[in-house]
């Protein structure tokens, strides 16, 4: 039995334009998960830490940075200034780099 590659596996599904933007809108979504650890980690706070702070449980820290929820613009509000960052948000024409 010949063994693929998942790496294989996802350049031949790139290829189909459904998958394709399936993938890239995940995309966006693990770019604000990573911003949110990288805050948290940033201001030296645990998930508990962190949500003592925004008045609310571990749980919900930790469905905001596993990408199980989307969070209101309020939510992101809180949780800069729980972890000293600012928040800001932007409309980029669509095609721009980051």
């Amino acid at each position: 039995m010949s063994r693929i590659r998942v790496d294989d596996l996802h350049k031949r599904w790139m290829k189909d334009p459904k998958y394709r933007r399936e993938y890239k809108a995940l995309g966006k979504e693990f770019t604000l998960v990573s911003a949110l650890i990288e805050a948290r980690t940033r201001a030296g706070l645990t998930q508990e830490q962190l949500a003592r702070r925004m008045k609310t449980t571990q749980a919900v820290i930790a469905r905001l940075e596993g990408g199980g929820s989307k969070p209101s613009t309020r939510t992101l509000e809180r949780f800069a200034e729980a972890t000293g960052s600012r928040l800001r948000i932007t409309f980029e024409p669509e095609g721009a780099r980051p």
